[in-house]
C-alpha cells in the first residue's frame, strides 16, 4: 500500500466544485462564535459536496483570516448567505421546500442513525452556539431535532466535530445506492 502524492488525488478546481451537482442539503449555523469552527465547516462542507451554508447571527463570514486558516479555501467553494436571525434564514429555507432538523438534544429528538431521507427531499441541518446550542426559537422553527449518540461521560460535542459526524451520515443516506 502507498500513499497518494497530493498530485494523485482528483480534487475539483473550485471552478469545476460550482459546477458540479451539490446535494440538496443546507447547513445552518445559529450563532457559532468561533470563526476556526465556521471555517472546519466550510471545509467539511466542501468534503461533501453541500449546497449552501447559512451563516446567522454572530456567526463570522468571509472574507476572515481565522475562516480561511481552517476551511483552507473552502470558503471559497461553497455558497453561503448570511441572516441577521436563523429564524428568518429557515423561513428562506421552508419557502424552498426544506425539512428542517436541528442537531439538539430535546425531547423527542430522534437518534442520527435513524433518520430517514426521502428521494428527492431537500433538508437543512441546523447547528448552534458552542455553549448554549442551539436557540429554543430556532427549534421552534423546525421539523424535529436529531441527536448524536454518546456514550460517556460527555454528552457534547464541539459543534465542527458535530458537523462532520452529521453531515458525513446525512451525505452516506442520500448517496447510498448512487454513485458520485
Amino acid at each position: 500500500m502507498r500513499k497518494l502524492r497530493t498530485i494523485e488525488i482528483k480534487r475539483l478546481s473550485v471552478e469545476e466544485y460550482k459546477q458540479a451537482d451539490k446535494l440538496p442539503v443546507v447547513v445552518v449555523l445559529d450563532d457559532v462564535r468561533s470563526a476556526y469552527n465556521v471555517g472546519s465547516i466550510f471545509r467539511t462542507s466542501d468534503a461533501f459536496l453541500i449546497n449552501k451554508i447559512y451563516l446567522c447571527g454572530i456567526s463570522p463570514c468571509p472574507p476572515e483570516i481565522e475562516i480561511h486558516k481552517t476551511a483552507l479555501g473552502a470558503e471559497e467553494s461553497v455558497d453561503w448567505l448570511y441572516f441577521k436571525r436563523a429564524e428568518d434564514a429557515l423561513d428562506n429555507l421552508r419557502l424552498e421546500n426544506y425539512k428542517i432538523l436541528a442537531v439538539e438534544q430535546a425531547e423527542k429528538s430522534k437518534r442520527l442513525d435513524d433518520i430517514e431521507i426521502g428521494e428527492n427531499e431537500r433538508i437543512a441541518v441546523v447547528f448552534g452556539n458552542e455553549v448554549k446550542g442551539v436557540h429554543q426559537e430556532v427549534i421552534d422553527k423546525c421539523d424535529g431535532c436529531i441527536e448524536i449518540p454518546q456514550y460517556g461521560t460527555k454528552h457534547s460535542l464541539n459543534v465542527s466535530v458535530a458537523a462532520g459526524i452529521v453531515i458525513h451520515h446525512v451525505a452516506s443516506v442520500i448517496l447510498k445506492d448512487k454513485q458520485l
